[in-house]
C-alpha cells in the first residue's frame, strides 16, 4: 500500500502544482480574484487544473479501492499512467485546448479500468 501512498501524494502534489500555476498566470494576467476569465493563457491554465480537481474526485477513491480490493501495485502502476496522462493533458491544453484528447484519455482510462476491477472483485466477494 505504499506505492498507493506515494501516488496519492503526487497526485495531490500535481494538483497543487498546477493550482500554484493558476496563481503564476493570475499575477503575470493582472487577473484578480475571484475572477475565472481574463487572458486566455491565464484561462487555459486554470481550466487544467479545474478538470484535474474533477478528475481527482474520482481517481483518488478508484485507486484505494482497486489496492484495496484487487492488486496495491497494479494500482500504483495504473496512477503512474494517471500521472503521465496528467502532464500530456496540461501541455496539450496550454497549447492548444483542441489537441487535448489523448491527455484526457490517458488520465481517464486508468480510472475506469479500476472501477471496473473494483466491481468485479467486489462483486465475487459478495456471492462468495
Amino acid at each position: 500500500m505504499e506505492a498507493v501512498a506515494i501516488v496519492t501524494v503526487l497526485a495531490i502534489l500535481q494538483f497543487f502544482w498546477f493550482g500554484f500555476e493558476v496563481g503564476k498566470m493570475r499575477v503575470k494576467h493582472q487577473c484578480k480574484a475571484p475572477a475565472t476569465t481574463g487572458a486566455p493563457e491565464f484561462e487555459r491554465m486554470f481550466r487544467v487544473q479545474q478538470n484535474t480537481m474533477e478528475q481527482l474526485v474520482m481517481f483518488i477513491p478508484a485507486l484505494w479501492l482497486y489496492a484495496s480490493l484487487v492488486n496495491p501495485l497494479w494500482g500504483a502502476g495504473l496512477g503512474v499512467i494517471y500521472l503521465v496522462g496528467r502532464i500530456i493533458y496540461r501541455s496539450a491544453y496550454l497549447r492548444d485546448p483542441a489537441g487535448r484528447s489523448m491527455g484526457f484519455s490517458i488520465t481517464v482510462l486508468p480510472t475506469t479500468i479500476m472501477l471496473i476491477w473494483v466491481l468485479i472483485a467486489a462483486g465475487i466477494k459478495l456471492a462468495g
